[in-house]
């Protein structure tokens, strides 16, 4: 499961006054990110077996899901790429700016605070925290600043934060997990190896490359 498909599981998705089924809206966060890389690779439509290639998800299904929320697209045209992300954006209630704190200023930290791949989708790095005091002050990316751990509770409220990211060693990611539920944050998004413990309402994504390579090997023997 990708973590657009953890966070719309956790989000409150609603069609016709009911929650979005998980797989509705998990199929939904593909088709979004896939329009958000069309979109900025200047496309203006795109079909639903373009779609389909890039998701390998059913073109049938693609058309079914889209059609249950309104007419977007055109025979023999497809969709308009920026009409149909704002519409997602809205089922997924996705649309406007959602605030990231960022564990770890390592190698992979740095790289997570200076990449697009989490602003393309509305979420903005504002905060990223160490323990080791050598790392407190450093410049990460366009505009942040490492801030000391100690700082986490008040950060959270200040900068209103919906998601933890823990680019940590596996051995430190459930004291920063609890720390994260226990100064309200419901989502994580694990990059370490860790199997987190968390209460029921938390939602948590484990990203592993490996994970991944075996998914699209599946795929290609299949």
């Amino acid at each position: 499961m990708s973590f657009n498909e953890s966070y719309a599981g956790a989000v409150e998705l609603e069609r016709d006054g009911e929650r979005l089924s998980l797989g509705v809206a998990a199929r939904l966060s593909r088709y979004l990110q896939v329009l958000t890389q069309a979109k900025k690779m200047g496309r203006d439509t795109i079909s639903s077996q373009e779609l389909a290639d890039y998701t390998h998800i059913n073109s049938t299904q693609i058309r079914r899901d889209l059609s249950g929320f309104g007419k977007f697209g055109k025979r023999g045209v497809g969709y308009n790429v920026d009409s149909l992300l704002s519409q997602i954006r809205k089922i997924l209630r996705t649309s406007g700016q959602h605030n990231i704190a960022l564990f770890g200023a390592g190698h992979l930290g740095k790289a997570i605070a200076s990449s697009d791949i989490f602003a393309d989708h509305g979420f903005r790095v504002v905060a990223i925290f160490d323990t080791d005091p050598r790392k407190v002050g450093d410049p990460i990316g366009n505009s942040l600043t490492v801030r000391p751990y100690d700082d986490l509770g008040a950060v959270v409220d200040e900068e209103e934060i919906v998601v933890g990211v823990l680019a940590v060693p596996t051995d430190a990611a459930q004291a920063v997990a609890d720390d994260l539920v226990g100064a309200g944050v419901r989502i994580i998004f694990n990059y370490s190896e860790a199997l987190l413990q968390v209460p029921p309402e938390v939602t948590v994504h484990t990203s592993s490359p490996a994970v991944d390579l075996l998914y699209a090997l599946y795929f290609y023997l299949t």
